[in-house]
């Protein structure tokens, strides 16, 4: 593959054995191979970047376990590594580090049993070109090991007075890893008052795990407002507001925001089902003006990647996979 597509040109006149282009180009819609490894063994690292920047949500990650027909992991490329704008914000956590100027690197564990599949499906009508890297070890692996699993979702925008689901129809045993979130503010004021849900093995009205407000949930408090600052962003190793987007007082008219809980530490875990809901939820407007101080459920714009550990390879139910329109930055 290092002489094919990019890398048909050597670098001047080196010769065999230097450095030419270590990169593909995927055309539009086209699906690439980036990896068919036989098992068992254990995927450790994955690297990548993408020309351009924009392809970031324009392309989807798909993994595959042990030859399952469907995906474990179906997710715009972006939003697998935190970046679900389009627009470059550092991270620096245990499983997952974004560096200038778009280098994406990803630390989950993945085991697979019989073979590996991973592929990237260009849905835009530009060709992309990627530069990547898988590393992975051979061998045994624990009797007892489960499947990396991670889905997409966008309610744009959440209907009032509805939940934005981050993740249903999990079946089986497993434990919940990780949520990023690219929330996008439709409402003026405080937008954070919603709660994180977590509804397991059976639970119906009431969850097993209830959150006490967004901010709180990924570790912040108090609106991540620093007086004298406003919004102050900071990643950790496990939790992060990494990216704040300002409005310009033109075309960006709305706030955006990124933020990261990788559930390492503390797994949630689950025997038999699993499903994981978000409030948008604001409060406000008033204070001292007649107006009641008061939650109130807003209609933000809520795309949500969720994380988990499953002892099967695949689901028997999946949400559609993202398309272009679906993704759009906007």
């Amino acid at each position: 593959m290092a002489t094919e597509g990019t890398g048909a040109q050597a670098a001047g006149d080196l010769g065999r054995g230097w450095k030419i282009s270590p990169s593909i180009s995927i055309a539009p819609g086209e699906t690439a191979v980036l990896g068919e490894i036989d098992g068992p063994g254990v995927i450790t690292h994955v690297w990548c970047t993408t020309a351009p920047h924009r392809a970031w949500r324009s392309t989807v990650l798909r993994m595959y376990w042990d030859g399952a027909d469907a995906p474990a992991v179906e997710v715009p490329l972006g939003d697998f590594f935190c970046q679900g704008w389009n627009t470059f914000s550092q991270v620096s956590s245990q499983t997952v580090a974004v560096n200038p100027n778009g280098g994406f690197n990803a630390y989950w564990p993945m085991p697979f049993r019989t073979s590996a599949r991973i592929t990237l499906e260009n849905v835009s009508a530009e060709d992309i070109i990627l530069y990547y890297q898988l590393d992975y070890e051979l061998g045994d692996i624990a009797d007892d090991a489960a499947y990396l699993h991670a889905q997409w979702r966008r309610s744009h925008p959440v209907p009032r007075g509805e939940v934005h689901t981050v993740l249903d129809g999990v079946e089986g045993a497993g434990h919940y890893v990780g949520t990023y979130l690219a929330w996008g503010v439709n409402d003026p004021g405080w937008w954070g008052e919603g709660e994180l849900k977590f509804y397991l093995d059976g639970d119906d009205e009431f969850p097993t795990i209830c959150g006490t407000g967004t901010e709180d949930y990924f570790g912040g408090a108090w609106n991540f407002d620093v007086p004298g600052q406003g919004y102050t962003t900071f990643s950790t190793p496990y939790l992060g507001l990494h990216q704040v987007l300002r409005p310009d007082g033109l075309y960006v008219s709305q706030q955006r925001f990124g933020m990261y809980r990788w559930h390492v530490a503390d797994p949630i875990r689950f025997g038999a089902d699993l499903r994981v809901t978000v409030q948008s939820l604001g409060i406000g407007p008033g204070h001292h003006n007649g107006l009641p101080h008061r939650y109130r459920p807003t209609s933000d714009d809520i795309a949500s990647t969720a994380l988990f550990y499953l002892d099967a390879p695949a689901l028997a139910q999946q949400p559609p996979a993202p398309d272009l329109m679906t993704m759009e930055v906007d």
